[in-house]
């Protein structure tokens, strides 16, 4: 009888032990990613340590503008606004109004506002960023599509387009317009 009951209970935890290591087999799943893909995805994380800027205040703004871009690029509001309220307590004095530009930004949610505001800050902050730069690459992009087809420029880090305005829907849509080198 103890012998009998002892088989059964050894058998009954067979059972149980072999059914959850399947399952547990079936559950795992490995990515693999390949050279190309790990570098697209390296491309797409603001590398700032690639440039320099004559003064703190604008590697600074540098920074933050590059993270709303990215923000915007994935459709994160939040982000953007809890960048652009970073980058507004950046200013000194004598940027007023594209801190402006950087609360108002800070103080919406709506993503397509920001956007025009990202513009309308880009339109400011480009010949800043142009001048200043001391060292590395940045370069002046172009969605002639922004804006019920008025174009918008945004400026970045790397080469590849990911485009601020359009977010997943045309994330590829623009074209350098400039390589600004130091």
């Amino acid at each position: 009888m103890k012998t009998r009951f002892l088989k059964l209970s050894l058998m009954v935890f067979s059972v149980i032990f072999l059914t959850s290591c399947k399952e547990a087999k079936e559950n795992q799943s490995v990515e693999v990613n390949t050279p190309e893909e790990v570098k697209k995805a390296e491309k797409k994380v603001a590398d700032v340590a690639d440039q320099d800027f004559i003064d703190g205040m604008t590697g600074k703004i540098w920074h933050n503008y590059l993270e709303i871009k990215m923000a915007l690029t994935r459709d994160d509001a939040d982000k953007a606004k809890d960048v652009a309220k970073s980058m507004a307590d950046s200013f000194s004095s004598e940027r007023e109004e594209m801190k402006s530009i950087a609360q108002q930004l800070a103080e919406t949610d709506d993503i397509e506002k920001q956007r025009q505001l990202f513009a309308d800050f880009t339109e400011k902050a480009g010949p800043m960023f142009e001048e200043a730069l001391s060292k590395g690459t940045i370069y002046k992009k172009f969605c002639p599509m922004a804006f019920n087809n008025k174009g918008a420029y945004w400026y970045a880090d790397v080469e590849e387009i990911t485009n601020p305005y359009f977010g997943d829907k045309m994330l590829d849509c623009g074209t350098v317009e400039k390589t600004i080198k130091k």
